[in-house]
């Protein structure tokens, strides 16, 4: 019989007004790979931050047994001298600080408390080559890709001898070959040094792929725990765990109503704002018709975020050239507020550093956007802006104590869902939407999938970014293909499949 590394019994933690865990228990066995899924709000990291010491003993109930030890940490580094580290969906890592730097930050090599940097540097190069990282450990991490900078974290860990290795979400932010490498570092790492791993993740196919055992949460509490069988256990049936109903469809069906050019970009062309002679944007040509989903698939790096920011007032590039055109009229936009102003709207990738004030309340995140609508003579309506955000609270179906829980304590997909609501209460004619659900379950993906419908139907254009080609497939009316800062492909949806994209990107690139 397996040995259990580590239980978890009847873990209850409430936040105010929420109860986020209620008697959960979980048990992970030593050496496999535990999977923990959920939709977004139903508890897993908090879980892991009641864990690793986020979450220290006392503001929750229940017990953690670790190697058959009852643990009752203060705080992470408690846990970490236990061999438990957390990896988080947002990287704990300095940019400006070479690749040795941040593997042994807080954890210094050192004699006599001077730092020894012979020692610091031949360890990292020792742990990178363990882990597939190419580049010298005097690197800056931020000459590095989103990949390899997630291998860091790993590198971190592994420098702390860790025993226990958590990941919350750790390929979100990646392409398909960089998740690839990683699964399989982990795999590697998992049977060649027995480290034992729990892996967060709302990408299925993986966890399937990885996972030796799966626990599903549901609503702060564990629903079931099921055993990866060879062959694998199919997505649906962890979706049905997840949601507590089966789902047929993972794209809600719209009977598309397109009518004619509202919007189109011609002739763009945008510089790095960095250096004035590379060419982010090159020549980008593309339309949107009334009512009509429109999808831009690419490989990570293409530019697909760049071209969207520089369209949205120049919020991204140098000497940015061409011509936007809505509804007949060219645009001469300058900056957001003239893009706002204009019936434009950018949900960026990025909701907690670019796209909320986490210190904010949904109340005053959702109206920041449209502050005109609820003023007058400068003084905001504080009774109108209560009613806005209930009503988008209500029709987004955003799950929260009240509109006066602050962003910052929201799950990822309710996060996004106050996104959305601040744009839509701008009332745009045009909204681009930058991985609208990056990082977020099935359920809410199809919520938001909803909501991308219901726009197009009022006649709205609605350029949707994705890293997820079958989303692109799902959702689009219409496809352009970026490769390189290029658009070099045009797909209607009957002939759209991921081979033909990812041909269209082969091709370009090898002209």
């Amino acid at each position: 019989m397996a040995q259990h590394i580590l239980e978890m019994k009847n873990i209850t933690k409430i936040f105010p007004g929420v109860k986020a865990l209620d008697k959960v228990n979980l048990q992970v066995e030593e050496g496999e790979i535990h999977a923990l899924v959920g939709e977004n709000g139903a508890g897993k990291s908090t879980l892991m931050n009641v864990l690793s010491g986020v979450y220290p003993y006392g503001s929750y109930n229940g017990d953690i047994l670790y190697k058959g030890k009852v643990c009752r940490f203060k705080n992470i580094r408690e846990s970490e001298n236990k061999g438990i580290a957390i990896i988080h969906q947002e990287l704990a890592l300095s940019p400006y600080m070479t690749i040795a730097e941040n593997i042994f930050l807080g954890n210094e090599r050192h004699k006599n408390g001077v730092i020894d940097w012979d020692e610091t540097n031949s360890k990292a190069a020792e742990i990178v080559g363990q882990i597939g990282i190419k580049e010298k450990p005097s690197t800056i991490v931020r000459n590095i890709g989103v990949g390899k900078q997630q291998l860091v974290e790993i590198a971190k860990a592994l420098a702390k001898n860790c025993e226990l290795l958590i990941l919350d979400e750790p390929t979100a932010a990646l392409n398909d070959d960089d998740s690839d490498h990683l699964l399989d570092l982990l795999k590697k790492l998992n049977k060649e040094q027995n480290i034992t791993c729990i892996i967060i993740s709302h990408k299925l196919n993986e966890i399937a792929k990885v996972a030796d055992r799966i626990t599903i949460i549901r609503d702060g509490k564990c629903i079931e725990t099921l055993d990866n069988i060879p062959g694998g256990i199919s997505e649906s049936r962890i979706i049905k765990g997840m949601v507590g109903r089966e789902m047929v469809d993972r794209f809600p069906k719209r009977k598309s109503h397109v009518g004619d050019i509202a919007f189109e970009v011609k002739n763009w062309t945008v510089h790095d704002p960095l250096n004035d002679e590379r060419i982010v944007i090159d020549n980008a040509n593309i339309n949107i018709r009334k009512g009509e989903v429109v999808g831009l698939a690419g490989l990570m790096g293409a530019g697909r975020t760049e071209f969207a920011m520089s369209l949205f007032g120049k919020a991204y590039g140098k000497n940015i050239s061409g011509t936007i055109i809505k509804d007949g009229e060219v645009l001469h936009l300058h900056n957001v507020s003239q893009a706002i102003d204009q019936g434009m709207a950018y949900v960026t990738e990025d909701r907690k550093t670019a796209g909320l004030v986490l210190i904010q309340d949904i109340r005053k995140n959702t109206s920041m956007a449209n502050l005109k609508a609820l003023s007058k003579n400068g003084v905001v309506d504080d009774d109108k802006e209560i009613h806005i955000g209930k009503e988008f609270v209500e029709k987004l179906k955003t799950k929260c104590s009240s509109v006066f829980q602050k962003a910052g304590n929201l799950s990822g997909g309710n996060q996004q869902k106050v996104v959305l609501s601040k744009w839509l209460f701008s009332q745009p004619d045009v909204l681009l939407l930058d991985e609208p659900t990056r990082g977020i379950d099935v359920g809410a993906k199809y919520e938001i999938y909803n909501i991308i419908n219901h726009m197009a139907d009022e006649g709205k254009c609605v350029l949707v970014i994705s890293s997820e080609l079958p989303e692109i497939l799902g959702v689009a009316d219409r496809i352009y293909i970026m490769n390189e800062g290029k658009i070099v492909g045009e797909m209607p949806k009957d002939k759209a499949t991921q081979e033909n994209v990812m041909e269209c990107i082969i091709k370009s690139a090898s002209n």
